[in-house]
């Protein structure tokens, strides 16, 4: 029994004091026969959990560092999205600005051009009124050649007493008709002129619509572009928050895989003590 070898059974002999100490060593390697069969079997039991936790922590040790590794990326890649999205924020409200500043200059060129327009208008204007006055400087150089060729039949009538007057209807019937050409060119020239400015008013009216157009659009776009800036604000909030959340959880699963592996140290811990008490059980050799 000093040596483990519980095979074997002591018997007694009679009835006296050694055969009732025989006795109880046989009823006490009974005894001991069953509690190392159940220290052997549950030492057995014990091996066979601590393996399977020990490797288990061990599995879990390696995903949960795993699972760090990917949200320290995620937390990166968090990052990286938080400051794409703040450039993107900070371009499209540079974008309105520059949109609005467009619009107010394309305005101040629209008021330049409705001024250009109000001006042909009045050029129009005094173009038709001096068309007028030379229609009436036409109208009395007409008179005056009608009165010159009067003058200058009387004066062929009065004879030599006429002869002077004749001389002068015929000047001033030459200068009416000089009048009525010059009256006739420079009624030429205002309407091509009008119609020069007819046509320009004209072309800058359609300016004025398409600049109208272009500052309509401008503001358009920079309400749009604010729309994109706020929206991205937005996101950029949620955005750091979610990064937050992320850099949190990537703490918590720090703190996990530490105490992952201490449990995982603890459970090889445990097997190799459960091992060891295998291997004393085993010491102790049982009957087939």
């Amino acid at each position: 029994m000093t040596d483990g070898d519980l095979t074997t059974q002591p018997r007694p002999w009679g009835h006296d004091e050694a055969a009732r100490l025989m006795g109880s060593l046989a009823a006490m390697q009974h005894s001991l026969r069953g509690i190392v069969g159940k220290v052997r079997g549950s030492s057995e039991s014990i091996v066979h959990s601590t393996a399977e936790i020990s490797d288990g922590a061990m599995d879990l040790s390696s995903r949960t560092e795993q699972a760090a590794a990917s949200l320290q990326e995620s937390a990166a890649a968090m990052d990286e999205i938080s400051a794409t999205v703040k450039a993107t924020s900070e371009q499209a409200r540079e974008a309105a600005a520059i949109a609005e500043r467009n619009a107010a200059q394309a305005e101040s060129g629209g008021e330049i051009i409705g001024t250009m327009v109000e001006t042909m208008h009045g050029i129009h204007a005094s173009s038709s009124k001096i068309g007028d006055i030379i229609g009436v400087i036409d109208g009395i150089a007409f008179q005056t050649n009608i009165l010159a060729l009067n003058a200058a039949v009387e004066a062929a009538r009065a004879g030599d007493a006429g002869r002077g007057f004749a001389v002068v209807a015929s000047e001033v019937r030459a200068l009416a008709q000089r009048s009525a050409s010059a009256a006739r060119e420079i009624k030429s020239l205002i309407t091509t002129s009008v119609e020069q400015v007819d046509q320009g008013a004209k072309i800058v009216r359609r300016a004025g619509d398409t600049v109208g157009t272009i500052v309509s659009s401008a503001h358009e776009v920079s309400r749009l572009l604010a729309a994109i800036a706020n929206g991205a604000d937005e996101q950029a909030s949620g955005v750091g928050q979610t990064s937050q959340a992320v850099q949190d959880l990537d703490g918590m699963t720090q703190q996990n895989a530490a105490l992952v592996e201490q449990s995982a140290a603890a459970a090889t811990s445990l097997k190799e003590q459960a091992l060891r008490l295998a291997e004393e059980v085993a010491r102790f050799r049982m009957p087939a």
